[in-house]
Formats: structure tokens, sequence, C-alpha cells
């Protein structure tokens, strides 16, 4: 079937200039296409978007066992489903009231309805846009007289389909969704939206968001990744709106729901908690964030939108159905989810404005690797050099870390879909890594620089395949604060696995070590690691436990014969070394003679420590990159 293809409209033009994006043709189809026919027949939930009589823009998500869509005739579509009779915003606003089962036919045109049918169990998903042509909806007698309490009931809804098109799995989190009956209770309409409110929007790995092009057409689209990765600014003034702020994950560079609100900023959003059937419905004002914008709202973002509540409804046990997680290897989550980004009155990221008005990132310094030494199979130290010492003059500090841009080398520019390397996507290539030198260590003007890293992903994995004096990476700066505190005498103690020991590496220098407790747990398998340490930091040797844990390789080469007879000779010299894990009784019989305790460990030790250690503030670091 031939046909014309649609033209974009000023604010997908637009956005599409702000990005840098060339589009050629846009890609809905005027009609629903077979292939979306078939999809919306096997597909289990369905978000729809329309406009009320005050031209706000709701969404809500209605759901079930399929089939509860079907094809009438070409391009018509029929909708019978149960929802949520009475505070359902989009059921409200098509049918005003009335729920006593009379149909009402719409004169032409209709509303506006946008709408997404998405199956979760297969990552699939197919946006439509249509006009209502009629519809019934017919409520039960709900709950009696109890405040608040709303009415399931059935609704059927025809709907004429003028554009489809389908979307790509990104970001969907696989669900098996069964029908539940809706016993709805509205719990709060606050703009300033109360905690449970929040707490619906911080567990949500995913929600749904209509727009529209002036009264011309609509979208509705979905925005996934992992919990938390919609972020909350909620004002000091209890009577001012809650804002929500959301990152712009790469897509497929259609940016047909930014479009609209660049010429229409407004939006509606439902937010859905799958297993306790709670629902968020908000509406308010958008605004869309390009580039440096973004990046000084939110991290390591070059696209975000930030909404700000004008109307809401919390509903308790409002959506027509539950999802649970599929049962697989990922437990069900996309591997395209990048890591939460932050907002900046969260976390603030240090070297979020050092970039040009789209958001590209400029290095303060370049680095030159000029030495790789090799500790483990799997831990190397790198030796750089940067090309001018007086763009970082007086930055570094001890135990702090470097932040290493590798973006030149790795970032391979925009794709749809990358299955090899998913979380390629949105990777800004920036990685910090404590520095394991001590400021003016390595050089006379102080232009080298040390990090001991273990190859954990793409970035170390490349950085351990390069040659020495001819790899160069950009440096955006030295940050962070995890020093040691030991004025007015004060004892610290420090507890490290692994690769965690480097913020100590880096800090011995100007530590007191006699006011210095050690425990340094790490496995059998990095006592490379720990044979470099001992070498290096002799005076170490009366403040540091060592907990060596796993089982020693099979075999007796020449190699691990040596390292044994060395473990020995240093634990006959006076090194504290076992052959277990850290307990509980390790850290609390030191506890008496300690001011402070740092942490460097990965977070599930980390909690564990806070565990034997109640009544303490610990002041840990992450390493986890």
């Amino acid at each position: 079937m031939a046909f014309e293809a649609q033209e974009w409209h000023e604010g997908e033009n637009r956005i599409h200039e702000l990005t840098g994006i060339r589009r050629d043709g846009n890609p809905n189809a005027p009609f629903l296409t077979p292939r979306a026919a078939n999809m919306v027949q096997r597909y289990s939930l369905l978000a729809l978007g329309t406009l009320d009589e005050d031209d706000n823009i709701w969404c809500t998500v209605w759901g079930g066992q399929p089939p509860f869509m079907k094809p009438l005739a070409q391009s018509i579509l029929a909708i019978s489903t149960r929802v949520d009779a009475s505070h359902d915003p989009v059921v409200q606003a098509l049918f005003k009231g009335k729920d006593e089962g009379e149909v009402i036919k719409t004169s032409d045109p209709g509303p506006m309805i946008g709408g997404l049918s998405i199956h979760l169990e297969v990552r699939g998903r197919v946006k439509l846009y249509g006009r209502m042509i009629a519809g019934a909806l017919s409520a039960s007698d709900g709950q009696g007289e109890a405040p608040n309490h709303g009415k399931s009931g059935e609704v059927q809804l025809v709907v004429r389909i003028d554009q489809s098109l389908g979307n790509c799995p990104k970001y969907l989190n696989k669900k098996f969704i069964s029908s539940h009956e809706p016993s709805s209770k509205l719990s709060s309409t606050a703009t300033h939206l109360t905690a449970e409110a929040i707490g619906v929007i911080r567990q949500a790995d995913l929600f749904f968001v209509a727009s529209a092009h002036a009264h011309e057409d609509m979208d509705c689209n979905h925005r996934g990744g992992p919990p938390g990765f919609i972020r909350v600014y909620q004002p000091q003034d209890s009577l001012a709106p809650t804002q929500i702020v959301w990152p712009e994950y790469s897509g497929n560079n259609l940016y047909q729901t930014l479009g609209n609100l660049i010429v229409t900023p407004k939006a509606g959003i439902v937010v859905p908690n799958f297993d306790t059937g709670d629902v968020l419905y908000l509406t308010g004002e958008a605004q869309v964030l390009v580039g440096a914008d973004a990046a000084r709202v939110i991290a390591k973002s070059k696209l975000a939108v930030s909404f700000t509540v004008t109307a809401a409804r919390l509903v308790e046990n409002g959506l027509p159905f539950r999802g649970k997680l599929m049962d697989d290897d990922a437990q069900g989550r996309s591997p395209y989810n990048p890591r939460i980004r932050y907002l900046e009155t969260e976390k603030p990221d240090e070297f979020a404005t050092a970039g040009d008005a789209t958001g590209h990132a400029i290095p303060q310094a370049k680095a030159k690797l000029i030495r790789r030494t090799t500790l483990t199979p799997t831990i190397n130290r790198y030796r750089f050099a940067l090309d001018d010492p007086k763009a970082l003059d007086g930055q570094q500090k001890p135990g702090q870390y470097v932040a290493l841009d590798f973006s030149e080398e790795l970032d391979l520019g925009y794709s749809h879909m990358r299955d090899d390397d998913p979380t390629s996507l949105n990777d800004d290539y920036l990685r910090t890594f404590t520095v394991s030198s001590a400021p003016d260590s390595l050089s006379v003007h102080n232009e080298e620089f040390e990090i001991t890293v273990r190859s954990v992903g793409p970035v170390t994995n490349w950085l351990r395949l390069q040659r020495e004096g001819l790899t160069e990476v950009g440096v955006r700066g030295f940050g962070g604060d995890f020093v040691f505190d030991q004025s007015n005498g004060k004892r610290v103690a420090f507890v490290a696995a692994g690769i965690g020991i480097t913020p100590l590496l880096g800090q011995v220098a100007n530590t007191d070590v006699s006011r210095l407790k050690g425990f340094w747990s790490l496995s059998v398998g990095d006592v490379g690691l720990l044979i470099d340490t001992i070498k290096t930091y002799p005076q170490l040797k009366e403040q540091v436990v060592v907990f060596l844990t796993g089982q020693e390789e099979s075999g007796g080469d020449d190699k691990n014969i040596k390292r044994h007879r060395l473990l020995q000779e240093w634990q006959e010299s006076g090194w504290n070394i076992h052959r277990r894990r850290i307990t509980k009784v390790d850290l609390t019989t030191a506890d008496d003679g300690v001011d402070q305790w740092y942490i460097c460990t990965a977070a599930t030790v980390r909690q564990e420590i806070q565990q034997w250690l109640p009544a303490r503030s610990l002041v840990y670091e992450n390493f986890d990159y």
C-alpha cells in the first residue's frame, strides 16, 4: 500500500536541529498497519493519553489478559477491558462521568487519543494515534459510601487510528502481566507530592508519558530504565509543586515526544506500581533540556526533561493488572539500562559544566600512558604524565581520584541498537580512579600520577591492551575528599577489599601510621597486589592486618612456590596475614581505639560492617566502575 510520508512538525524539526540530527521522512504510517493490527491483539498493556476539558494532558495504562483490543475495520480499533471507573483521569476525560453503559458517540473529529500498545514479556511495543468514535462505560456499584473509594467498570472504546509506528525494545524490563480487578481509593491530590507518591516514583522502572502537538495530534510512549531512574526534586516549601526529572536515553532519534514538548510544553504521566497496583497520575508543565543545560541539572546527560506537577492523583489499587519481573538470567532487566543518574542537587558532579554548548565534555588536559605494571592477571598499575601540569596545578591532593575521559578513543557515536555492547549507547566513557601515588612523589613538576586498576569493563579492558608511550586520554581533573582526618591526634581505621586499598596507598606518605589501623581483605588471586604493596610500603607492617580468602591455584609452578615462600617470610618478619575472612570480632575489638572508620569495599560488605558497628558513622568510598 503506497502512501505519502508525513512531514515533521515545527517542534520535531526544532529538536532535531538542537540535537544535530538529520532525519528524512517521518516513519509514521497514516493508518493502522497490518503488523500493528496483529501486535495489538497479542499485547497485554495499553497506555492512553488524552486532553481534558481544560486542555490538561493526562495519561493512563490499562491491561490484563489479551486480547482486549481488536480491529473492527481498516484503521478502526475496538478496546474492551476493565478499568478504574472513578479515579482514572483518562476515563473521566473521555466519558465525563457517564458510567451507566450508555453509548457515547462523538462528533467528528472526536477527542484525540495517543496510545502505546506494549507487551513487556517480549519487549514489544507499537505507537498509535487516533480519534475516539464512540464508547461506553459500565461501572459497578463500588464500595458503598466509603470516602474516596471508587468503582471499577467495563470500558468499550472505538478509535479511528490515524498513525501507527512500531518501536524498538530498548529499556523495557520484562514482566509477566496478569489481570486484576481494581478496587481503587483516592489517596492524595497534592501537587507537593506525598511520601507515598514519591515512593511510587522511586520504585518505578517504567512510566508512560503523553504529549500533544497543540490540538493536531498526540503521542504516547514509555520511558524505562533501572528503578530510581526518575529523579525527584521536592521543594522545601510544602505548598510548592514537586518537580521530577528524567534523562532521555539514546533512542530512535525521532524525538516525537520531545518535539511535542517543544511546541506544547505540557505532558501527562502515569507511574504504575506493578506489585501493589497503586498508580500515580500527573499532569504538568514540561521543559526539554538540551546539551549543557541538561548536564547542569542531571549528571551525565545531554538530553533530559524537567516536569513540574500542576495536578496529581495517587490512587491505591487502581490498576486493572499486576506485573511480575521475568525470572531470567537478568531478572527481566533490560541490558540497555544505564546506571542511575543523579540530580546536581542530590550528588553534585564536579565536572558537569566542563563542556561545550552541546554537552560534550572538554578535558582540561591530556595524559600519556608512560608505564604499565602488571600486578595480577586482572590488576595493573598505570603511570600517566600530564601534557600540561599547569592546567591542573594544585588540584591533586592525597586520597583523591582522577577523572579520565576515554570518549575520544571509545565512543562509536550513535547507533539505534547495539546488542553486542548495549550499555555503550549511553556511556560517556568518563571514569574516576583513585590516585594510588602521592602528589609530588613521581616527578619534579608533579606531572606524573599512578592509578591501580582492576580490568572489569570496556574501559579498563581497553586500557589493559594499550602500549606505553602511544596512548593519550583526556583528564577532566582531580576530585573527591576521601582523606584520613588525623587532626588533633585522631586515630583512624581503614577497611578495604581488594583494589579498595588504593586510597590508603595514595595517603601513606601523609599519614601518621602509628595512629592507623588497617584491615585488608583480598582474594588469593590478588596476592600479586599484596606482594607489591608489602615491598613498596614496609611502614604498614605493624598497622595493616591482611585477610586472604579463596583457594590457591593448584600445581607447583615456580611462581606459586615463590609467592608462597614470600608470604611465609613476611609473616615471620611481622606482617599479620590470615587465611580467612574478616569477622565482626576483628573490627569490634579494634573499635575502642578508633576515632573514625573509613571504608572502601563493595556496598554489600559496607552494609555488613555498618551492622557490626551500629553506633559508628562510616566514611566510605565506592570503587565500582
